[in-house]
């Protein structure tokens, strides 16, 4: 179906609306008022979009290869792997999407509608263009449309313009062009919260065609860049699945020239294409990203894309959101002001008696039960301070009769009737207007001025308050008949969150920057930024920003701190200069008009709670708890998580060279065959990957938050690693060689050799497990450091080992012979060996590395 458009308000009759009839046609032929989602995605679809990523994809097709081959047990651990991984992985993203969904069921408006005269309360995606729409406060407007009849109406329009304080609207004549933002427009769009008044409401646009609905239609355009990580990880299969194969087909032409035994000669083909495959390459990946996002899980943040969790790490720019993301999305009163200038902070210490008098007209001057988060704020405060005799605010009053805003006087008043004694009334509004109200002279209205800006300055939303006493029978019809006295200004503010000014230091010292992106006023936007501790004075406000070229921004973004008065295309301008740049950005939100920049973003970071479903479905992670530090602490997960998964890569590498030497060492010096396939699969798919889990397991590397972020393109095997990877391998490969060449001399049958060899070889694996889980520390430190996954895994390696030595079943399979008891103790020698030798190679090889980094640099 398409969706409606915009057309002038001419449809139906004020009062009347639409026949149910006319309503149904118009959806039929427009489409329901809902902006188009994606499929949802079933666990069935998850599956296929897994089954898609080609190293899972390597895995199955390699379990078939060797199915099609007669050898069932490699078949059958290659498939039992590829299917874990991908269950662990469709469990994790099924349980994201239910989450999302419930999210969304929250959210879903409903609409008070007039259609043939009479009001329904009907769902708010069957709401028409054309249909006349009842708001009061409190109400979600579920379309755009002009207003025809509005009382005192205000609107929260802080998902779509980032601005925390409410807009005033007014009946009129639209402009074809209105944005949201700004006051006294005759529009209310889709999406926004009624705070005060009530109206009724002409529906221009619905679904796509609505402001909300063109912000979600610009997210069809942008495509989600595939991860390095992904990337890089895929080019490394290819070339060692390359070569793998290059060396089994060698492998075979020369064992088949040389000894005449071609079927032999293929087994040690597959046998040797095995140990240099890298089966575990994208099975450890893709259990690394699933446990990571269970890890993460866990702080409370929800991750829609696994492949997230690896960019984590090399975030070097946050653009945040200023309302409802460094603040709480709340009006609190900040600062009361005397008409003498005399100022006191409003804290958790009692407010001074002078002040009380100003406080109390406030919460005259508001709805009792308020909507309104200004309205809201002066409750609380008056709470806190009541006026002497005072049990509750207001107690004793009875509200008689308001006067609402007015175009030609920003002010409103309550008249209050006090035991029957004449009325009370009370008054705020904007400062200037509440001087005009009160009379003030030349000199008091300077006054005012001057304080006025001196509280704007400090980001304050200020109003002023006022009160007098009638004594007449009868109120007058406009609220100028009351001689009004001045008491002077309130200051609100959405207060910074707590966790923020700390989350902000973290991320500096992490090397991390942080760019406020908002919607509002650059005072206020400047206030919040020293509040929370971002550094640099400089403010690019959204006019500055539209007359700028892309050149222009790209060189701004570079050290601009405070985006002000910014529109949703202006927040994507701004992530594409930073991405152009060559920095790794996060993006945090929570309104629609964060979600383009959210999906643009190499991380987008939407807010669960305030958040808006559109929000949601462009981020890849979601803060459950809309805490700005929770963002924070993703990222030092994603530092650590990268870190091991760098060790279980190196670990891995580390193995393959003595399983690819043992396995190549018989055909080179004509020896007996020591591996099979079925040895090789034992190895890579149970021992290493087993072993692997330690390191996901792993705590954080002390100073993780303390070193820059790591650059984009950095591999994750350089140089260095390779070459560390290369020297532990050769060590176990040196020590198990060894025992292989040297035991038929002691007189050791080949199948003794080979059990032997066998367990030295595994023996040495777990020795590479303790050296590498930690390069930045010894191995006393590392031991210290408690990691539950080792404490499991340790007796498991030492029971399949012990049951392939010392069960004949077993033993039958695997071509070994029982050994006597004093060769059983060469293998944990081996391992300690290796241990040994390598602890102390550890930091002569670190110091080398610093020196050579430092001399590149």
């Amino acid at each position: 179906m398409k969706p409606s458009v915009r057309q002038p308000h001419s449809a139906a009759p004020v009062g009347r609306g639409l026949t149910q009839a006319e309503a149904e046609s118009r959806l039929a032929a427009e489409g329901f008022n809902e902006l188009p989602r994606a499929r949802r995605r079933t666990p069935l679809r998850i599956v296929l979009e897994v089954l898609r990523e080609p190293m899972l994809a390597l895995l199955i097709a390699g379990g078939v290869v060797y199915l099609l081959l007669g050898s069932l047990e490699e078949a059958l651990v290659l498939l039992a792997f590829a299917c874990l991984s991908v269950g662990i992985t469709v469990v994790q993203e099924a349980r994201t999407e239910r989450v999302l969904e419930a999210l969304r069921d929250l959210t879903s408006p409903r609409a008070l509608v007039i259609r043939g005269g009479e009001r329904l309360r009907i769902a708010g995606r069957e709401v028409a263009r054309g249909d006349l729409i009842v708001l009061a406060e409190g109400d979600r407007v579920p379309a755009d449309a002009v207003l025809l009849e509005a009382t005192g109406l205000s609107a929260d329009e802080s998902l779509l313009t980032g601005e925390a304080v409410p807009v005033r609207k007014l009946v009129g004549t639209p402009d074809p062009d209105t944005r949201p933002g700004g006051e006294d427009l005759p529009v209310v769009f889709s999406g926004s919260m009624i705070v005060g008044g009530s109206a009724i409401a002409e529906v221009t646009a619905t679904g796509s065609a609505s402001e909300i609905g063109k912000i979600g239609a610009s997210l069809a355009t942008l495509e989600t860049e595939t991860p390095h990580l992904q990337r890089q990880m895929r080019r490394l299969v290819i070339g060692f699945a390359a070569l793998g194969g290059a060396v089994s087909v060698a492998v075979v032409v020369l064992y088949g020239l040389l000894r005449g035994g071609w079927l032999e000669g293929v087994l040690a083909g597959i046998a040797v294409g095995m140990s240099m495959l890298p089966e575990e390459f994208p099975m450890v990946l893709a259990v690394f990203m699933a446990m990571g996002a269970w890890r993460i899980s866990r702080v409370r943040v929800l991750t829609r894309r696994a492949s997230a969790i690896e960019t984590l790490g090399a975030a070097s720019v946050l653009c945040t959101d200023k309302t409802g993301t460094l603040t709480e999305n709340r009006m609190t009163i900040a600062e009361l002001r005397l008409p003498d200038g005399t100022a006191a902070r409003v804290d958790d210490t009692a407010l001074p008696e002078a002040f009380r008098e100003l406080a109390a007209a406030g919460v005259m001057a508001s709805a009792p039960e308020p909507f309104d988060p200004m309205e809201k704020a002066f409750h609380v405060l008056a709470a806190a301070d009541l006026r002497p005799g005072e049990t509750v605010p207001g107690a004793g009053r009875t509200l008689v009769r308001s006067y609402p805003l007015a175009p030609d006087l920003l002010a409103m008043s309550q008249v209050w009737a006090s035991d029957g004694v004449g009325w009370q009334i009370a008054a705020k509004g904007a400062p200037e207007a509440m001087a005009d109200l009160c009379g003030l002279d030349a000199a008091a209205r300077a006054g005012v001025t001057v304080q006025v800006n001196d509280m704007a300055e400090a980001g304050l939303r200020v109003l002023g308050v006022a009160e007098a006493a009638f004594a007449g029978a009868d109120l007058p019809d406009s609220q100028r008949a009351f001689a009004f006295r001045f008491l002077g200004l309130v200051g609100l503010a959405d207060p910074l969150r707590a966790s923020v000014p700390a989350a902000v230091a973290l991320c500096r010292s992490a090397g991390i920057r942080v760019i406020m992106i908002t919607g509002d006023y650059p005072a206020t936007a400047q206030a919040i930024a020293a509040q929370a501790g971002l550094r640099g004075g400089r403010v690019i406000d959204g006019t500055a920003l539209q007359a700028m070229s892309d050149a222009d921004l790209a060189t701004a973004v570079q050290d601009v701190t405070i985006f002000a008065r910014i529109m949703p295309e202006q927040k994507l301008r701004i992530v594409t200069a930073l991405k152009s740049a060559g920095a790794v950005v996060a993006m945090t939100g929570d309104g629609v008009n964060d979600a383009p920049s959210l999906k643009a973003a190499d991380i987008g970071v939407a807010m669960g709670g305030r958040g808006t479903d559109v929000a949601r479905e462009a981020a890849s992670i979601v803060l459950l708890d809309d805490d700005f530090g929770s963002i924070v602490t993703t990222v030092r997960l994603g530092r650590r998580i990268y870190d091991n998964l760098r060790k279980a890569m190196s670990f891995i590498l580390a193995v393959h060279v003595p399983i690819a030497g043992l396995a190549l060492m018989p055909l080179l010096f004509g020896m007996p065959i020591l591996f099979g396939p079925m040895h090789i699969a034992f190895l890579e798919m149970v021992i290493d990957p087993v072993c692997s889990l330690v390191f996901e397991a792993e705590t954080e590397e002390d100073g993780v938050m303390d070193r820059p972020p790591r650059p984009p393109a950095e591999p994750l095997f350089s140089v260095p690693t390779i070459l560390w990877s290369v020297v532990q391998g050769a060590m176990v490969l040196g020590v198990t060689a060894t025992i292989f060449a040297l035991a038929p001399g002691y007189g050791l049958d080949a199948d003794q050799v080979r059990g032997l060899t066998f367990a030295a070889l595994v023996l040495g694996i777990v020795a590479l497990i303790f050296v590498d889980r930690s390069l930045s520390s010894s191995l006393i430190t590392a031991i210290r450091r408690p990691n539950r996954a080792l404490a499991v895994v340790l007796p498991i390696v030492a029971v399949l080992l012990a049951v392939t030595l010392f069960w004949q079943p077993a033993r039958d399979l695997f071509g070994f012979a029982a050994l006597d008891p004093v060769f059983l103790a060469v293998p944990p020698l081996a391992g300690l060996a290796v241990l040994l030798v390598l602890e102390m190679v550890k930091p002569i090889w670190r110091r080398s590395v610093r020196v050579g980094t430092i001399v590149q640099g």
